[in-house]
């Protein structure tokens, strides 16, 4: 996906709508957004407060460092405001149905992130609340993170068509919305996980018979050649600590510790990204992630750009002017 504009429109692309999935953007829409996010992270828009007197309600079902932070000061930042359900406040589907929680947000906030165990979750408030749902994580998908990292890939490959991507680890809900980001920028993406770890078969599926350039592979060092982005996530998502046990021994046998001398492997000018958190002495060691290669950090720090930019074009005003 090549960069089009040193400037993005200041009129807001997606307003009124939900944003539960990568595919619930065209390749347009993400290159807007993105834009954004690049004009946001120059400082472009210091001092503009499109979201003026709107407020966003975070829930929580699962813990969070980077989601909670940055989409709290990212409504700061835009002259809105967040506030935080927790689990124990809000219980969706068991202290209130989810359906109730939608209808009472709906009158009192005007956007909803939810982070949360289940997909299911989010479409039933997307299907009760008439103001934009965004999914801050779930089983299933994790969009929000996938804009920050092709933020960051793109700062490295600004021409993402064709970059050779591979994500190494779980097939988890990282590996789901890589899946979907590679059917919307045109980037080649190896996805490499032990046997009986591979990511869901529909997403697969569907992304291949769309002509999208993804492959599934359980031989780490086939996955490794040529890769210019070496990405990974932790084995053990929330909720799965039942497994760690089995899961980690699966793993290590694999081979799939990210360390420094895969990195030093991959392209001269390849980049390692991880959605953190990291668990130390499992899917990476900690020379990975402050190696020459790593981009962690940046692609921590551009959650905040990339979710500001997504927050504007969802809740934005359109009388914003240059």
């Amino acid at each position: 996906m090549t960069v089009s504009s040193p400037r993005p429109s200041s009129t807001p692309v997606l307003q009124g709508r939900d944003f539960l999935g990568s595919l619930d953007l065209t390749p347009s829409e993400l290159r807007t957004v993105l834009d954004t996010a690049a004009s946001m992270k120059r400082g472009e828009w210091r001092g503009v407060k499109p979201l003026a007197g709107l407020t966003l309600a975070l829930i929580f079902e699962k813990a969070s460092l980077r989601t909670r932070t940055t989409f709290d000061v990212g409504m700061y930042q835009l002259g809105g405001h967040a506030i935080t359900l927790t689990n124990a406040e809000v219980g969706l589907g068991t202290r209130e149905r989810v359906n109730d929680v939608a209808r009472n947000l709906e009158r009192w906030v005007d956007g909803i992130m939810a982070r949360v165990y289940e997909q299911t979750t989010l479409i039933e408030l997307a299907r009760h609340a008439d103001i934009p749902v965004i999914n801050g994580l779930s089983d299933a998908l994790h969009p929000v993170q996938l804009l920050a990292d092709y933020q960051t890939i793109e700062e490295t490959f600004p021409d993402t068509r064709g970059v050779k991507i591979t994500f190494l680890g779980d097939g988890n809900n990282l590996a789901n919305s890589h899946i979907e980001m590679a059917r919307l920028t045109g980037a080649s993406l190896t996805v490499c996980t032990p046997i009986g770890h591979e990511p869901n078969g529909r997403v697969l599926m569907e992304a291949m018979r769309a002509g999208a350039d993804v492959r599934l592979t359980h031989d780490v060092r086939e996955a490794l050649e040529g890769a210019q982005v070496l990405y990974t996530d932790v084995w053990i998502s929330m909720g799965q600590e039942a497994e760690a046990a089995r899961k980690k021994e699966v793993f290590y046998k694999g081979g799939f510790q990210v360390d420094a001398a895969m990195l030093d492997a991959i392209a001269e000018d390849g980049i390692f990204l991880h959605c953190l958190p990291a668990h130390y002495g499992e899917e990476v060691v900690p020379e990975a992630t402050e190696h020459a290669k790593s981009r962690v950090f940046d692609q921590a720090e551009n959650r905040l750009h990339a979710q500001k930019a997504l927050l504007f074009h969802l809740l934005g005003n359109s009388e914003v002017r240059w």
